[in-house]
């Protein structure tokens, strides 16, 4: 498996390079090479002279795609991260220019913050909806933007689509997002994106209070929860991280 591992990440090895970085005898590394070659999971370029992986290597990762639900996987990931910030821990996606609220894991305080699933709510207002529009493609955030409305719902929303860009740039090189008192004043929000096996954000993850609990100088202490379990729900569904971009 460490074999297979190891050839999935760099491909088009030849059989002493593999044996060299890895640190096994060529014997070795050819009798497992030609065990995995038998069933179809890695394969053998004569003219290159070359290993790469086989075409049943996909067929078993589309199996586990298909059985991976984004929303089953996440309700671990979100207790524990409830329990971490004694915060209620949400799961979004985006649909059709808002944030489409999946799942919620509440918290035992009295005051919370409370988006059923199946809530929808507008993008550049929402911590988890600026975690989405930070990577999402540039064409297609400016299709985005020139067909909605970037209404204020406190004096804190961003309300101008070039101060939103600013805030979008600020997430990636920092890797989550705050809706500091954006959609509904008093209550705060802090978001990270999940990613895909392409490393596209299809999903975001928070955790969201009042400003009472979830204070501007508690947010750096609370995006590092919040983007470790953003981390764990990327692999969990088999996804790639993305690093922080400037």
């Amino acid at each position: 498996m460490e074999v297979f591992e190891y050839l999935s990440e760099a491909q088009g090895k030849a059989l002493t390079t593999l044996s060299d970085e890895m640190h096994q005898s060529p014997a070795t590394v050819y009798r497992i090479l030609v065990t995995l070659e038998g069933r179809g999971l890695v394969e053998f370029d004569h003219d290159e002279q070359v290993w790469h992986i086989g075409p049943r290597a996909f067929v078993i990762g589309s199996r586990f795609l298909r059985r991976t639900s984004l929303v089953d996987r996440a309700r671990p990931v979100m207790r524990k991260l409830m329990e971490t910030t004694g915060e209620t821990a949400n799961l979004g996606v985006e649909k059709e220019g808002f944030v489409l609220f999946l799942s919620q894991v509440e918290t035992h305080a009295s005051i919370r913050a409370f988006f059923p699933p199946g809530s929808l709510s507008p993008m550049h207002a929402s911590g988890i909806g600026k975690a989405l529009l930070a990577y999402m493609d540039e064409d297609r955030l400016d299709r985005l933007l020139a067909t909605v409305e970037l209404q204020a719902f406190t004096d804190r929303s961003i309300t101008n689509p070039e101060s939103l860009k600013a805030d979008l740039a600020t997430i990636r090189a920092r890797g989550f997002s705050v809706d500091n008192e954006e959609k509904n004043a008093g209550m705060r929000c802090i978001a990270a994106p999940v990613f895909d096996i392409n490393s596209e954000a299809v999903a975001g993850i928070s955790v969201s209070g009042p400003t009472s609990r979830v204070s501007e100088s508690e947010v750096e202490r609370l995006s590092r929860p919040v983007i470790e379990a953003a981390h764990q729900l990327t692999l969990a569904i088999g996804g790639t991280l993305t690093p922080p971009q400037p």
